[in-house]
């Protein structure tokens, strides 16, 4: 879950990306909201390993498709659908927001592709920022402010929880143990299931012939119970269409993938 980002390849919800600094941005403020208006249509958003515990109570977790897979919370079966937000942006139950919702506008990167350190930058076109009479200032006397500080903190901690998450799929992978992942559901009233495919997910047949060695290993460091949480929260797939067909967004004619 690298998060630095290239000009041509911005991450999820990034519509650009500045360097916070107190020359350009000695006199702006950061302020909250209850419209994440940037989860609107996404069906599915990065999840760190450290979430699996409270995701998988809300969220089927699944791993992207293709290479360097990474772990995704599933709002939607279907592109541009999000069952957890109205059209405000505003959740319409109380539900798990993973990190990587929390921490927009701001994010740690590279401002060049040869540097070494990442830097504290910004989405600019986001309305959460800016010279606002209201909000928690984000510097002071030109330093950065406490809440400057925290923010700077909290994308620190979401960088190195993806480093243990690629670490955590790169275990998987080293035993194979992520297959090409489908699901069936059938609609009431329907003679063919909808068929999801386009993730990846935990093969349990491979992992019931896991050395005992290995599972024990994996039992001590905690990965193990990380890859039941995944595996348990697959059944609220069944959960995401009924709520998807409720508001009026369920497939309406051929299968369709997720």
């Amino acid at each position: 879950m690298a998060s630095a980002p290239q000009a041509a390849s911005l991450p999820l919800f990034y519509q650009d990306l500045m360097p916070l600094n107190s020359r350009d941005h000695g006199s702006w403020r950061s302020r909250t909201t209850d419209q994440a208006k940037w989860l609107i249509g996404q069906h599915a958003v990065p999840l760190t390993v450290e979430e699996f515990p409270q995701a998988q109570r809300f969220f089927p977790i699944i791993f992207s498709s293709g290479d360097n897979s990474v772990p995704l919370a599933l709002m939607g079966l279907n592109e541009g659908v999000n069952v957890f937000v109205d059209e405000e942006g505003r959740l319409t139950t109380n539900v798990y927001v993973p990190a990587y919702v929390r921490r927009y506008p701001f994010m740690l990167a590279k401002l060049t592709a040869e540097a070494e350190e990442l830097s504290l930058c910004f989405d600019p076109t986001t309305d959460l920022i800016g010279e606002f009479d209201e909000g928690a200032p984000l510097f002071e006397e030109g330093q950065p402010s406490d809440a400057c500080k925290n923010t700077l903190g909290f994308c620190e901690q979401f960088e190195q929880a993806g480093q243990r998450t690629a670490a955590f799929v790169a275990e998987l992978e080293k035993h194979k143990l992520l297959m090409d992942g489908e699901v069936a559901i059938q609609q009431e009233g329907t003679d063919q299931p909808y068929v999801y495919r386009g993730f990846r997910m935990v093969d349990q047949n491979k992992l019931t012939e896991m050395r005992g060695d290995v599972l024990r290993t994996w039992n001590q460091s905690g990965l193990l119970p990380l890859v039941y949480a995944h595996l348990f929260s697959l059944d609220l797939m069944r959960d995401i269409f009924a709520r998807q067909v409720q508001l009026g967004k369920g497939p309406v004619a051929a299968p369709q993938q997720g």
